[in-house]
């Protein structure tokens, strides 16, 4: 397999992404900073990336975009052990990931993440697959943004098969789940994972529609909220629900595992935590407020 059209793929998406998000900060704000990295050949785990960051900006107070491109031995524990028949093999695996933290509380943290494995033995056939997604993690209920979030999802999976959205999105649901505290972590989106369904072709260009689909699922919203005024009280409220996204990522989230065990890069893969998180023991919002309202948003729906 010829994975140099994979790589032109996810290295343009990052750059598309950083250039959209810098426009947003505008020409005062903040640019985010490339961070090229490698791992020399020879090694157990070898290959390169880019990590762009942004810290402090006008708009996104933290914010990474990733691309990395890995090569290994072996396949870590944690990728070989519900296919135990590629234990062993070598392998290549290559995306990008983000996520953007914005500062004003009203603005929602949003993920996505789009990648390929290949894992290799001599003599044999190369074994794929893809994965990927995107999900929204509001602190503020605003309906109407977390409907425009999804009708993007929908409308990018729609060539790929009436039941492909329905299919992604409830595995989201599903995924971005705290299991610890039975409670989901935003709002969803769409997951999909250990895709090989109808062939490379169609498995590309999907994951393509859905990496192209991010920014106008999201900046929108940034946009729509990002004069809304706010003080100390939606500052910390947003401290504590963000405490949830590092929850998730720490105990539940595979990419981190997957990284980390790996040997990857673990500036790059802890990126994603936000950077004023907050812990208070057993705390409810008051009912009635709008704090009490985002978790009413939170159990899973149609909202398409």
């Amino acid at each position: 397999m010829d994975t140099q059209i994979l790589r032109d793929f996810f290295s343009g998406l990052q750059q598309r992404i950083v250039t959209a998000a810098e426009a947003l900060e505008g020409t005062d704000g903040r640019r985010f900073r490339a961070d090229p990295w490698s791992k020399p050949p020879g090694q157990a785990l070898n290959g390169d990336g880019v990590t762009c960051i942004i810290e402090q900006g006008r708009l996104f107070e933290r914010g990474g975009v990733a691309f990395s491109h890995m090569r290994g031995d072996a396949l870590p524990a944690s990728a070989s052990a519900k296919r135990p028949e590629l234990a062993g093999r070598t392998f290549e695996a290559m995306g990008v990931s983000l996520v953007l933290h914005p500062e004003n509380p009203y603005c929602p943290t949003a993920h996505m993440n789009v990648r390929c494995f290949v894992a290799r033995r001599d003599g044999e056939a190369d074994v794929w697959w893809f994965g990927g997604g995107m999900d929204l993690t509001p602190y503020y209920p605003f309906e109407e943004d977390i409907r425009h979030f999804h009708a993007t999802c929908k409308a990018a999976l729609a060539p790929f098969g009436d039941d492909v959205h329905a299919q992604y999105k409830r595995w989201c649901d599903e995924y971005f789940f705290l299991r610890h505290r039975n409670e989901p972590r935003g709002v969803g989106g769409i997951f999909f994972d250990d895709l090989n369904e109808g062939g490379f072709d169609r498995c590309f260009a999907l994951t393509r529609a859905v990496g192209n689909a991010f920014a106008d699922a999201y900046l929108p919203l940034i946009e729509r909220r990002r004069d809304t005024p706010y003080g100390a009280r939606e500052r910390d409220f947003q401290a504590y629900r963000r405490g949830r996204y590092v929850e998730f990522n720490l105990v539940w989230d595979r990419g981190t595992l997957f990284g980390l065990q790996s040997g990857g890069r673990t500036e790059s893969i802890l990126m994603s935590l936000p950077p004023v998180v907050t812990w208070r023991y057993d705390w409810q919002p008051e009912a009635g407020s709008p704090e009490a309202r985002i978790y009413e948003l939170l159990p899973p729906r149609d909202w398409v």
